[in-house]
């Protein structure tokens, strides 16, 4: 006598399986994505910084910056704005390029130029 779900863990494997490889990708963008912010984040302040003291704040930015980052400094009066942004490779290029970015603010120290 055979039984009637034989076969039924493939069945199950079978549409259980892209679900899972679709979770890992979107686990895997999301780590990929928060590492190249952190990145911004750290790029962005080191720029401001540097600029703040008078330094080329563009390239103290670049020095940390996440690869392919563009960093933008601005001064408005008493204060330096820095912005980077960087794009996000999900799986090395295979999906859908996002990007991030993040900004910081320092006051112009006195005695700077």
């Amino acid at each position: 006598m055979r039984r009637r779900d034989a076969g039924s863990a493939t069945a199950e494997l079978a549409v259980g399986l892209p679900a899972l490889v679709a979770l890992l990708l979107a686990g895997l963008t999301a780590v990929s994505a928060v590492t190249t912010q952190l990145g911004c984040v750290s790029a962005a302040r080191d720029a401001a910084l540097a600029a703040a003291r008078g330094e080329a704040g563009d390239e103290a930015g670049r020095r940390t910056a996440p690869a392919g980052a563009t960093v933008s400094v601005t001064r408005d009066g008493d204060t330096v704005r820095a912005s980077v942004r960087a794009p996000v490779r999900p799986l090395g290029g295979l999906l859908p390029r996002l990007s991030v970015s993040a900004s910081a603010v320092a006051a112009v120290e006195p005695g700077t130029g």
